[in-house]
C-alpha cells in the first residue's frame, strides 16, 4: 500500500479520477430510491467530473462545482427531489483543494459562495435552517482543517527538500574545493621536491662539464653531488607518492623541523653554496604544516640563490620562533652573475622573481605562506643581493 501511495502521489489525475469514480458509485448506491432516475443519473455522472481536474485547475474546477451545486439545487426544486448527495461532497472537496493548494484568500471567497448556495438551498427546498447550518459548519470546518494540515505538511516537505538540496550542493562544492586544494598542495609539494633537486643537478652538471678537463677532481665531486642529490630527491618523491596512495598515520608524515633544515643546508653546502644557519626558539614542536612550510621556503630560497646568485655566492638562513609566529629570512650576496661554476649568461631580475624559467618558485612560496595565513616579501637588498622574508603564524586565525 505504501508503494501504491507513493506511486499515486506523482500522478494526481489518476488519484483524482479514482476519487470521482468513488463519488459516482456513492450516487449509484442510492439510485434505487429515486423517482427521477434519468435526471439523478445525469447529475451523478456530471458533478464528479470537475473533481478529476481539481489539482491541475483548482480555481476552474471549484467554480464549476459551485455552479453545478447551484444548478442541482434549482433542479431539485423543480422535480421536488433532492439531488445534492454528491454535489455537497464535491464542493467540500473543492474548498479543501483551494485552501491546501491555492491559498486561504481563495478559500474564504469560495466559502462565501458556499454560504450563498446553502442559503439558496434552505430557501428553495425548505430544509431545517438549524440543522443545515450546524451540518455545513462542521463539514466545511472539517474540510478547512484538513486542508490546513495538508498545507502545513506540504510546506514542511518543501522546506526539507530545499534544505536537502542546499546541503547536497554545499557537500558537492566542499568536496570539489577539497579536491582542488589537495591538487594544489600535491603540485606544490612535487614542485618543491623536483625543482630543488633538478636545479642542483643542472648547475652541478654544467660545472662538471666545464671542469672535466681542467679540474677532474672538481668534476668528480660535482658528479658525486649529482648522484647524491638525485638519490635523495627520488627517495623523497617515492615517500610522497606512497603517502598519497595509502592511508597513513600522522607519525608517518615527513618531519621537517631543525633536523630537516640542517639537512637542506648541509646538502647545499655539499653542492658548493656557503650557507650560515641560525635557528632560535623551539622549532620541533610546531604544527606539521607550519614546519613543512618553513622547510620549503628555506629549500626554495637556497635553490634560487644557488642557481642565480653568481660565482662564489654566500647565503644566510635565519629561522626565529617568536611568541605568535615564525620568522624565516634567507638572504645572499649574489649579484645575478650566473651559477656557481660554468659559463652561464647572467639572469636578470625577472628570473629571481619567478617570471622566467618555470615561474613557480616565488609563486609557490607565496601560495604556501598564504595558505598558512602568513606574509612573504622578496626582493633585492639595499646593500646588494637578494632577500626572502616570511612570517608564518603558529596558529592560523579562521575568520568567522
Amino acid at each position: 500500500m505504501r508503494r501504491f501511495s507513493l506511486w499515486l502521489r506523482g500522478k494526481p489525475l489518476v488519484a483524482d479520477s479514482m476519487l470521482a469514480v468513488a463519488l459516482v458509485l456513492v450516487d449509484l448506491a442510492t439510485i434505487g430510491h429515486k423517482r427521477n432516475l434519468l435526471v439523478y443519473l445525469v447529475f451523478a455522472v456530471i458533478v464528479p467530473v470537475p473533481v478529476i481536474f481539481r489539482r491541475k485547475y483548482p480555481r476552474t474546477s471549484a467554480a464549476v462545482l459551485l455552479a453545478l451545486a447551484i444548478v442541482s439545487t434549482l433542479v431539485s426544486r423543480l422535480i421536488g427531489e433532492d439531488l445534492q448527495v454528491t454535489a455537497l461532497v464535491a464542493v467540500g472537496i473543492a474548498l479543501y483543494t483551494l485552501v491546501a493548494y491555492v491559498g486561504r484568500r481563495e478559500g474564504l471567497i469560495y466559502l462565501g459562495g458556499l454560504v450563498v448556495d446553502a442559503a439558496l438551498t434552505d430557501l428553495l427546498l425548505h430544509e431545517s435552517v438549524l440543522m443545515t447550518v450546524a451540518f455545513l459548519t462542521l463539514f466545511y470546518a472539517l474540510c478547512w482543517t484538513l486542508a490546513e494540515f495538508l498545507g502545513a505538511r506540504h510546506a514542511y516537505d518543501t522546506e526539507v527538500a530545499a534544505r536537502l538540496a542546499v546541503a547536497d550542493y554545499d557537500r558537492e562544492r566542499g568536496a570539489h574545493e577539497a579536491v582542488s586544494a589537495e591538487r594544489t598542495r600535491i603540485a606544490r609539494e612535487l614542485h618543491d621536491i623536483v625543482a630543488h633537486a633538478v636545479s642542483v643537478i643542472v648547475v652541478q652538471a654544467d660545472g662538471a662539464k666545464f671542469a672535466l678537463r681542467s679540474d677532474p677532481d672538481a668534476a668528480e665531486q660535482a658528479l658525486g653531488t649529482i648522484a647524491a642529490t638525485g638519490r635523495d630527491a627520488l627517495r623523497e618523491l617515492r615517500r610522497t607518492v606512497a603517502l598519497l596512495r595509502t592511508e597513513h598515520a600522522p607519525e608517518q608524515l615527513p618531519q621537517h623541523g631543525t633536523a630537516g633544515l640542517a639537512k637542506v643546508v648541509q646538502m647545499m653546502r655539499s653542492a658548493g653554496l656557503a650557507v650560515e644557519l641560525e635557528m632560535t626558539g623551539e622549532l620541533d614542536d610546531v604544527a606539521p604544516e607550519v614546519s613543512l612550510g618553513v622547510h620549503r621556503i628555506v629549500q626554495e630560497s637556497l635553490t634560487n640563490t644557488f642557481r642565480h646568485a653568481g660565482p662564489a655566492p654566500k647565503a644566510w638562513v635565519r629561522v626565529h620562533r617568536r611568541d605568535a609566529d615564525i620568522l624565516v629570512e634567507v638572504s645572499d650576496l649574489g649579484h645575478g652573475a650566473g651559477p656557481l661554476v660554468g659559463a652561464v649568461p647572467e639572469p636578470d631580475l625577472a628570473v629571481r622573481n619567478g617570471i622566467a624559467g618555470s615561474g613557480l618558485g616565488l609563486v609557490g612560496m607565496r601560495e604556501r605562506v598564504a595558505v598558512l595565513g602568513g606574509a612573504l616579501e622578496a626582493g633585492r637588498r639595499p646593500e646588494g643581493g637578494w632577500r626572502v622574508r616570511a612570517t608564518i603564524p603558529l596558529v592560523r586565525e579562521v575568520a568567522e
